[in-house]
């Protein structure tokens, strides 16, 4: 069971000066599309990766398989960036 979550010094944030979502980190910030702004306010630490995608699913009527995937490569890549742990 994998559950994505936040590593620490690491979170979600609205930025109001940019009107957008962002992830904040010591000395860093990750500037997010929409889409991946949508899958991290899903990231609590208790929703596994299998539940935020039947989530995401159900919001924009599109197959699990192709969600799955997309969001899998997107917390890959914050992974990578140590952002994310999953």
């Amino acid at each position: 069971m994998t559950v994505p979550r936040f590593n620490r010094g690491f979170r979600l944030r609205h930025d109001t000066v940019r009107d957008s979502w962002v992830v904040l980190a010591p000395e860093r910030l990750f500037a997010l599309d929409d889409h991946a702004a949508e899958v991290l306010k899903l990231v609590d630490g208790h929703r596994t990766l299998d539940e935020i995608t039947g989530l995401l699913s159900q919001n924009y009527q599109a197959p699990a398989a192709e969600i799955a995937s997309d969001v899998r490569s997107m917390l890959d890549d914050l992974v990578t960036k140590g952002a994310i742990q999953l």
